[in-house]
């Protein structure tokens, strides 16, 4: 069964209850009797295991910025002159 935690809205409490998905929810707090909200948490996500990102969502020539969306460097000179020339930098 899920656990759900709440927080009561007045002495600001929190606790957990273990319930079904399909109970209904708790509107007192246990400590002083009040209403009480749900709290909504983040679940985390751990993918375990070889070949997640290459097999998945890597794209060729990704890794070592060879394919056909790699971008060109830039130099810092302008392309009809030197470096050195003023408009550079």
């Amino acid at each position: 069964m899920p656990t759900y935690e709440y927080e009561c809205l007045e002495c600001k409490h929190r606790f957990d209850v273990f319930q079904s998905i399909t109970d209904e929810s708790v509107k007192k707090c246990e400590k002083c009797g009040k209403d009480v909200r749900k709290i909504f948490g983040t679940a985390g996500i751990i993918f375990k295991g070889e070949g997640f990102y290459v097999n998945d969502y890597k794209k060729n020539g990704a890794a070592n910025n060879t394919g056909k969306n790699a971008k060109k460097e830039k130099s810092d000179a302008c392309s009809t002159c030197d470096a050195s020339c003023s408009a550079a930098g």
